[in-house]
């Protein structure tokens, strides 16, 4: 069993690859800095805080549009996402130095996944119209919560891509995995729109 504070909470990580919250506070982030998983202290301002809080807040973001999408199918798609975007963050979270450690008791991102995302972006074009220009953010609230947690994504991926330079990043699979469920996160708030019309920046407004 190891200890790591990750989003924000302090949780023991269990072999069999399940998470036990432990306790809220520890005050042993009081001077600025934080655990990685497995071991190692940095600062709240490194580059792979960095990372994983941003991807932490996607995954808050997801909530928000999971709690006003109207089909199951997306609450369903939404979860999911969720769920792997722990693995992401705990990915982010690892020092290289036990990377290795990591595999052994968690997965990770795989091509797999990447190609699964690909197959839904696929599926789900064919119920809608992609718009002929930039879109505007807010026909739906749901949609404008997808949209939030798109832009978010984005972030994520570009520190992810600061890992990368620095030589901090264990697996290339998590910065693809970020730049394609970014465009599935684009298209789930196509579907969820698909029966309202397109608010383009080309038109005037609505």
């Amino acid at each position: 069993m190891c200890t790591i504070n990750i989003y924000g909470i302090v949780y023991n990580i269990i072999l069999d690859r399940r998470v036990r919250l432990v306790k809220i506070y520890t005050k042993g982030g009081d001077e600025g800095d934080t655990g990685l998983l497995y071991g190692g202290r940095v600062s709240k301002s490194d580059p792979r805080c960095e990372a994983y809080g941003a991807v932490d807040e996607a995954v808050s973001a997801l909530g928000l549009a999971r709690s006003l999408v109207k089909t199951d199918k997306l609450k369903s798609l939404i979860w999911s996402i969720q769920r792997d975007l722990f693995t992401v963050g705990a990915e982010l979270a690892t020092d290289l130095n036990y990377y290795e450690t990591f595999k052994k008791h968690f997965s990770v991102i795989t091509p797999d996944m990447i190609e699964h995302i690909e197959h839904t972006i696929d599926e789900l074009t064919k119920e809608i119209t992609l718009p002929r220009a930039f879109i505007i953010p807010g026909a739906s609230q749901a949609s404008a919560a997808m949209d939030l947690a798109r832009s978010v994504l984005r972030r994520s991926e570009r520190r992810t891509v600061e890992l990368k330079n620095l030589g901090l990043l264990g697996n290339f699979e998590v910065l693809r995995y970020l730049n394609r469920l970014a465009d599935l996160v684009f298209t789930m708030a196509r579907y969820e729109d698909r029966s309202l019309p397109f608010e383009l920046l080309a038109d005037e407004n609505p």
